[in-house]
């Protein structure tokens, strides 16, 4: 598990989440990935806490689950104040969680990108604080495994460490079943490289990359191919210029090429705490003893990061002029289970559209071409890139030269977009039938592509290729930028391939600005007037609808219209299919007061496609009737003209009708 965030950004939850785990409030998510989902959680005594799910195909594997039990075990022993604690686990539940301390704060490498290497005493403190967690670690037996920028989070108090144990358990299960060496490239021992173990003395190693990239922002093996960084390993080829002569004598010592000539964690601690100490007393100016943690104080300067958007309590007061940055809906960050989150992403200057939304906010509703490559586009790129591949837009010829994954940081991309197409694919429902293919990559291109094959209607053709597409921005976003910001890429491409036909690009879109595609559905309308062709309803209008109002008018029309909608919905129980009473919580009403929209939805999730059109003709009749009385009757006091429908499933919302209520008689049946 590595850490990835958001600057503390707490995304919503998504439909289906749980409300508890454990005895952990949930109130939204953290991040999501290959191996589960990581929750934001409130412990009973207002505690934060990051609430690791494990995913149910990891569950059902025993022999994940006896090295998860016997990892948690050891873990929950490590105790320190440099590293992130474990604070409750249940690795033999029906779904094994694990919560985490929330630490707000920028990992390593996102500080770095941010403001640089550390400077002054920063690097004597980070160099103790960093052995002291790992000889914390390696006191109670847990090797780490995966000691990298990326697991150590910068708070004002000092680093810390995460991922202890964790990373070993699931770790040691790939390498007893499929040989697949463990670790980031640069910062793997050589006798790993060699031989495929892993113990105390590798940390050891990568500890001392590690101090010496926070002294210099320099990768100590330097960038490139798996394969170059590991001869560089190998061969004791580290680039320690800058790092500060003293503490470059232990930095050497740590990157020593046979690991019975390295030091131990605790040793680089004891020998770590002695140069800090002289660093504070030349600073001070005083021969005084300080405490380890003292010193590290003394000389630490990292700023607090805001944490504004961790829900303080549970009135929300509404604003018409408040920006709603997203939907509880398909917002999810994907990729690598969150241990803490930092405060800029690599790339992020913190001034994104929506000021209380992260960088993986979902984006406002997207018409269903967005982004797609037309068929001028995919066959007519130029000769010359249809030659070769690295030039003009994404097509066969630069597929068919996109190659496989190479290096750990490919194959955890790979991994990552193929099972979270696949949970994506099962999600589509009925009518839909989507086959997740092959990954690629082309690094001269910064390209990753994606093959599937699509059985559907043209409606669910549509829908699906944009489901599609979300979920490869998502996972893109959060693998790539978040935690393999190295990788070159910063494209994807889908392509679809079809026996008898050469494979042909659907869609070309960046995934590292702040919107990814949005499930769409074409509205039928109903109304005058635009006709729901000119506004579109999109997830910032119904995130503002799902916001309680205030406003007496609003509350007394949308109780009344959903009251009207529950029991048209309830006498067509027989057209629907639906098996019980459906009521408030399976059908609501809100107000999206800047477009003025009213927007029903439904969490209801057992019907099909057409079951689903047809409740929405229902109630898109119902919302346009009930606006156009409401005009009636307060006349231009009464802001509200437009409507939507939509239906929320687990993998996101569809919007199914829309439009403009202008007379009765425009409003659908």
């Amino acid at each position: 598990m590595s850490a990835i965030g958001s600057g503390g950004r707490v995304q919503p939850a998504r439909p289906g989440d749980p409300s508890r785990i454990g005895p952990y409030r949930i109130i939204g998510r953290l991040g999501a990935g290959g191996m589960g989902t990581v929750h934001a959680g409130v412990a009973p005594d207002g505690l934060r806490v990051a609430v690791k799910v494990i995913h149910p195909e990891q569950a059902q594997d025993p022999e994940f689950r006896a090295r998860l039990r016997r990892e948690v075990e050891l873990s929950s022993r490590v105790a320190g104040p440099h590293v992130v604690p474990l604070l409750g686990a249940d690795p033999d539940a029906p779904t094994p969680w694990l919560a985490t301390a929330y630490v707000p704060g920028p990992t390593l490498t996102q500080y770095i990108h941010a403001r640089g290497p550390l400077t002054d005493g920063g690097p004597y403190a980070f160099a103790a604080a960093t052995a002291r967690a790992l000889a914390a670690v390696h006191a109670v037996g847990v090797v780490h495994r995966d000691v990298k920028p990326q697991n150590v989070l910068l708070t004002p108090a000092g680093p810390r460490l995460l991922d202890f144990g964790v990373a070993h358990a699931a770790d040691g299960t790939s390498v007893t079943r499929t040989g697949i060496m463990t670790g980031t490239p640069g910062w793997i021992s050589p006798e790993q490289y060699r031989q495929g173990g892993a113990g105390p003395a590798g940390d050891v190693f990568a500890w001392g990359a590690l101090v010496a990239y926070a002294a210099t922002g320099r990768l100590p093996f330097g960038a490139g191919a798996p394969d170059v960084v590991a001869f560089r390993v190998m061969s004791g080829e580290a680039d320690l210029d800058g790092v500060p002569e003293p503490l470059r004598r232990v930095v050497v010592k740590a990157l020593a090429q046979e690991p019975g000539d390295r030091p131990t964690a605790a040793e680089v601690a004891e020998e770590c705490a002695g140069l800090l100490a002289s660093q504070v007393t030349q600073a001070a100016g005083t021969g005084a003893a300080q405490a380890t943690g003292d010193m590290i104080t003394a000389a630490w300067e990292i700023p607090a990061v805001e944490d504004s958007t961790w829900p303080v309590a549970s009135d929300r007061s509404r604003s018409r002029k408040r920006v709603v940055a997203t939907v509880a809906l398909a917002a999810g960050l994907v990729g690598g289970l969150a241990g803490g989150v930092a405060a800029l992403l690599p790339g992020d200057t913190g001034g994104g559209r929506h000021a209380a939304s992260s960088a993986a906010s979902a984006s406002p509703l997207t018409t269903a071409g967005s982004g797609r490559a037309t068929a001028g586009t995919a066959q007519g790129n130029g000769k010359a890139a249809q030659r070769d591949g690295s030039t003009g837009s994404a097509s066969a010829a630069s597929w068919n030269r996109a190659r496989a994954a190479e290096g750990a940081a490919e194959h955890d991309v790979a991994r990552a977009v193929l099972h979270d197409q696949g949970v994506r694919a099962q999600q589509l429902g009925d009518g839909v039938d989507v086959a997740p293919g092959a990954v690629r990559f082309h690094a001269s291109r910064r390209e990753v592509y994606l093959s599937y094959r699509l059985s559907s209607d043209g409606r669910g053709t549509l829908r699906a290729e944009t489901e599609i597409a979300r979920s490869m921005c998502l996972t893109l976003r959060d693998v790539v930028v978040r935690q393999h910001p190295e990788l070159p890429y910063r494209t994807y491409v889908m392509v679809e391939e079809e026996q008898g036909r050469e494979p042909r690009v659907t869609r070309q879109d960046g995934f590292t600005g702040t919107d990814c595609p949005s499930a769409a559905g074409g509205g039928t309308g109903g109304g005058g007037g635009d006709g729901g062709q000119e506004w579109r309803p999109g997830e910032e209008g119904l995130g503002q609808a799902m916001i309680p109002s205030t406003d007496s008018a609003e509350i007394r029309v949308a109780d009344a219209t959903a009251k009207k909608i529950i029991s048209g919905t309830n006498g067509m129980r027989g057209t629907l299919g639906t098996d019980r009473v459906l009521g408030h919580d399976h059908i609501k009403v809100g107000f999206d007061p800047g477009n003025s929209a009213m927007y029903v939805w439904s969490e209801y999730l057992q019907w099909n496609q057409g079951q689903v059109e047809s409740w929405a003709a229902l109630a898109a009749g119902e919302a346009c009737r009930a606006l156009v009385s409401e005009r009636e009757r307060a006349g231009g006091a009464w802001p509200y003209s437009r409507y939507a429908v939509a239906e929320i499933g687990g993998s996101g919302y569809l919007m199914v009708r829309w439009g403009t209520a202008t007379t009765r008689g425009d409003c659908p049946a």
